[in-house]
């Protein structure tokens, strides 16, 4: 069995860096509480993240998807983090 390819050990990245963001309201981090909806890595490095937010009005709703494209860009080698809200 071949090792994974970089595509995929930065998506498991990124998976883990999602991991560690909690929704304030609930103690539960983004993505075990199922607000992930897809995560792609382009050839280029380009991470785009697919999520949604416990409520329209969540009271993050504006912060949130800024600090996953934050957090995520620190991984080595992603050139960009892009997050699509989806509802």
């Amino acid at each position: 069995m071949q090792g994974k390819n970089k595509l995929e050990k930065i998506g498991d990245k990124v998976v883990e860096v999602l991991c560690g963001i909690y929704d304030p309201e609930i103690p539960v981090n983004i993505y075990a509480l199922g607000l992930i909806y897809d995560v792609e890595v382009s050839e280029d490095f380009d991470v785009k993240i697919t999520m949604t937010l416990t409520s329209p009005n969540c009271p993050v709703a504006e912060s949130l998807p800024l600090e996953v494209e934050e957090k995520t860009k620190l991984i080595d080698s992603v050139k960009t983090s892009k997050v699509e809200i989806v509802f």
